[in-house]
Parts: structure tokens; C-alpha cells; sequence
């Protein structure tokens, strides 16, 4: 039986591709570190050189995320330190005390299972499967772009060669972008204090974490007791927790808000037959600026801006409602308007690593409305109280919506108007489905 030349060329195509690995090749794999945004290190080209040998070998359909994780666990490690057991024991204390303090002025369920002490590795590793699903539908979009323009690019004598390798190109598009990935994972967890820090729920339901490292560097600089440092963020760690275990619904309907909007997302390939054209195999920086400044990702769509729009408002009623239980939990803190402050300025900034994941997956984490939902909240508290307040939690279709974020005063007149038994007042569209599912229609008059 003679040999299928689809198979030599496949293997013509590897053999290119361990050239270029092993350096054998006019591009250095130094430069390619760089390009993947890593140090240029012995070790980390070494490492970069085995994911990507890697991604030949296993040549799958979708991206290997081992490649992040290990990656991000990396960098997460390089600074790590151990928690000291008085440092353990005082944080274990605030949590217990923010528990009781959230007793008093909340009525959504308690947790289920005891707060953890993680460190950054460790986080990483507990939230690198929801930092993948949102990603890999902007990795698959860039390894299938970036596939198809280099097919479109080759030299004539090398299309079936680049036909019969797509997949292995894919592998390594995917492996490179993965390794992104896993730089913007890594420093993040230098950065987040606690597992709801970032506003999603990045750890299952119910489930609560404080990094002590990241506390104490917090409370740097901040000429604030330690001690109140760290109740305050315990009593936000814990709300955070305790709304999201309490609105089961919530988790999915945020969760398909953000993987709505990012099936959305498509590459400009326009832009990438631009990078391929005018490489410069001496200057693979380029490449890897295109990818974390967002060049590659035209401006949304008309169906994206509206999934924002939903997840921005979702995103800004959870933080502002942890912002306001948080305020009335914590009063008995001497400092607690301070260290609110300094949450909300580091909340609008955003460190830089989160700023990369922005640009490199096109989707922002902070709420835009965050003030605003915090002030309607407050608002609903001092007309309604928090049980109110709370049960507004128990169904999608009890949560206000983005115009009570404009006009809270709307929502406090309905919740009142219901509290005291009378009608709401509905509108034109409200009150004729409402006389229709009645019965109280009349047939239009025959003329």
C-alpha cells in the first residue's frame, strides 16, 4: 500500500515547527518568550519551548488549559509567602465575627461550609476553570483566525502543506494564548484579596476565601489597625458568599450574561492579514502587543452591547448590595469609611492585571454602575428595611432592573405601594396583558 503524502507533509510541518522550537530556525526562541509575555529566562524559554512541543504532540480540538494553570501558578508562586499562625488565627477570628455581624443586619442564607485561608497558588488553581470558560471563546476565535490567514498567506508551493497542519497550528495558536492567559492569572492573584474580590463568583457557590498576603498588603501604607483591615474585607468576603448561595439563580444568569458576550466576539481579520504581512520574525513583540491591546477584537455588536448592558447592571447590583450590608455590618469600626473608600478607589482603578484581561478577552469586570446601585440599595434599606431589601433577591424577576438604577425612587414608591396592599400602578402594556390572562377584555364592536 503506498504512503499517504498527506502524512509526509503533516510530518514535513512538524519537523519545521521542532526546528523552530529548537532554535535551529531565524527565529529565537528568546524572542518568542517575549512575544508570549514571558521573562527572558532560561527557564522560562525552557518552559515555553516544552508547552508548545506539547501542543504538537497532543494536536487537539480545543486549547489545553493545563498550559494557563501551570503557567499562572508560576508567577503566582514567585512572591508567595506562608501564612504565620498569628496572622491565621486573626483572620479566622474576623471571620467568625464578620458571620455574626451579617446575622444582624441580613436576611439571606447562611454558608454552609467554613471560610478558607488560601494562599496564591492556591487560588489560582480553585479559579483557573472559570477564568478558561471565559476566555476560550476568544482563544478559539484567534487560533481559527490566525489559521486561516496564514493559510491565505503561504507561498502557492506550501498550500497543502499548511492545508494538512492547520490543526497543528491551531494547537499552538491555542497553546500561545493560553499562556496569556495564565500571566494574567498569575498576577491577579498578587492583586485580589478574597475569592468575590473581582465582583464574579470565581469559587462555587457558597464557598468563601480570604488570601492573607494579599490582606496584609492591603492594609500597607494605610496608617489603619490591622485588626479592622481585616474585618472589614471578612464581612465583604462573606456577603459576597452568603448572596450568591442564597440567589441560586444568580450564578447562571451572570455566568450566561458573560458567555452570551462572548460568543459574540469575532477577530478582525483584516487586521491579523496586516500583522502577517508586515512580521518581523526579529520582532515577535508586535504579535503579542495585538493580541493584550485588543487591536484584534473589532468594537462590539449591537446584540454584545445589550448582553453588556445586562451583565453591567447585574454585576453593579451585587456590588452595590455588598458595599451597603457591608456598611451596616461594620459600623462599630472606627475606621470602616476609610477602608470603604479605599475598596471603591481600588475598585474603579483596577490593577493592571485585570486591565490585560480586559483587552485580551474584550470584556471588563467592573461594574460602570456601581454608585448608583449602591445609592438605590441604600435608598430601598431606609424606606423598606433589609428583609425588603433582601427578598428582592429571591427571583430574576424580582431584581431591579437598570431604569430603578436611574430612578430608585419608582422602585421604593412599588415597594411600598405593595407593603400597604394597594395596586401598583402598571402601564398600558402591563395592564392589558393583566386584563387579558383576567378575562376582562371586550371583543372589539363589529361595524
Amino acid at each position: 500500500m503506498a504512503d499517504d503524502p498527506n502524512n509526509d507533509q503533516d510530518d514535513e510541518f512538524r519537523d519545521m515547527l521542532r526546528d523552530f522550537l529548537s532554535g535551529n530556525s531565524s527565529i529565537d526562541p528568546s524572542q518568542l518568550a517575549g512575544a508570549a509575555g514571558l521573562p527572558n529566562d532560561p527557564a522560562s524559554i525552557a518552559q515555553l519551548i516544552g508547552q508548545l512541543q506539547n501542543a504538537l504532540r497532543s494536536g487537539g480540538d480545543g486549547i489545553n488549559w493545563d498550559i494557563a494553570l501551570e503557567q499562572a501558578k508560576t508567577l503566582a508562586g514567585k512572591d508567595a509567602t506562608s501564612v504565620e499562625p498569628t496572622q491565621r488565627a486573626a483572620l479566622e477570628q474576623a471571620l467568625h465575627v464578620a458571620a455574626l455581624w451579617l446575622d444582624e443586619v441580613t436576611y439571606v442564607s447562611e454558608l454552609m461550609t467554613e471560610p478558607q485561608l488560601i494562599g496564591r497558588v492556591e487560588w489560582t488553581r480553585q479559579t483557573m476553570p472559570l477564568w478558561s470558560q471565559l476566555a476560550e471563546p476568544v482563544a478559539l476565535s484567534i487560533a481559527d483566525a490566525l489559521t486561516r490567514v496564514i493559510r491565505e498567506q503561504a507561498p502557492e508551493e506550501m498550500q497543502a502543506m499548511i492545508a494538512n497542519a492547520g490543526q497543528l497550528m491551531r494547537s499552538v495558536g491555542g497553546a500561545l494564548f493560553a499562556m496569556q492567559l495564565g500571566q494574567v492569572v498569575g498576577q491577579l492573584a498578587s492583586e485580589v484579596v478574597s475569592g468575590g474580590d473581582i465582583g464574579i463568583p470565581l469559587l462555587a457557590d457558597g464557598h468563601a476565601a480570604l488570601l492573607p498576603q494579599n490582606v496584609a498588603e492591603f492594609g500597607d501604607g494605610l496608617d489603619i489597625p490591622d485588626d479592622q483591615v481585616q474585618l472589614y474585607l471578612a464581612v465583604r468576603e462573606l456577603a459576597h458568599a452568603r448572596l450568591f448561595r442564597h440567589a441560586k439563580w444568580l450564578r447562571l444568569q451572570l455566568l450566561t450574561s458573560i458567555t452570551e458576550f462572548a460568543h459574540g466576539i469575532t477577530i478582525d481579520t483584516d487586521r491579523l492579514e496586516e500583522l502577517a504581512e508586515s512580521f518581523d520574525p526579529s520582532n515577535p513583540e508586535e504579535l503579542r502587543e495585538a493580541m493584550v491591546s485588543g487591536a484584534l477584537i473589532p468594537p462590539k455588536t449591537e446584540a454584545q452591547l445589550a448582553a453588556l448592558g445586562r451583565l453591567e447592571t447585574t454585576l453593579a447590583l451585587v456590588e452595590g448590595w455588598v458595599d451597603v450590608v457591608t456598611a451596616e455590618a461594620t459600623t462599630l469600626l472606627p475606621k470602616t469609611d476609610a477602608i470603604a473608600e479605599t475598596v471603591r478607589r481600588r475598585r474603579a482603578s483596577s490593577g493592571p492585571a485585570e486591565s490585560a484581561f480586559a483587552t485580551l478577552v474584550g470584556l471588563e469586570l467592573r461594574p460602570r454602575r456601581l454608585r448608583e446601585a449602591a445609592a438605590m440599595w441604600k435608598a430601598v434599606t431606609d424606606a423598606a428595611g433589609g428583609e425588603t431589601r433582601d427578598h428582592l433577591w429571591s427571583h430574576p424577576d424580582l431584581l431591579p432592573t437598570a431604569e430603578d438604577l436611574d430612578n430608585p425612587a419608582n422602585l421604593v414608591a412599588r415597594l411600598g405601594a405593595l407593603a400597604s396592599g394597594e395596586e401598583p400602578q402598571l402601564d398600558a402594556v402591563d395592564q392589558a396583558l393583566e386584563d387579558l390572562l383576567r378575562g376582562d377584555t371586550e371583543r372589539p364592536k363589529e361595524d
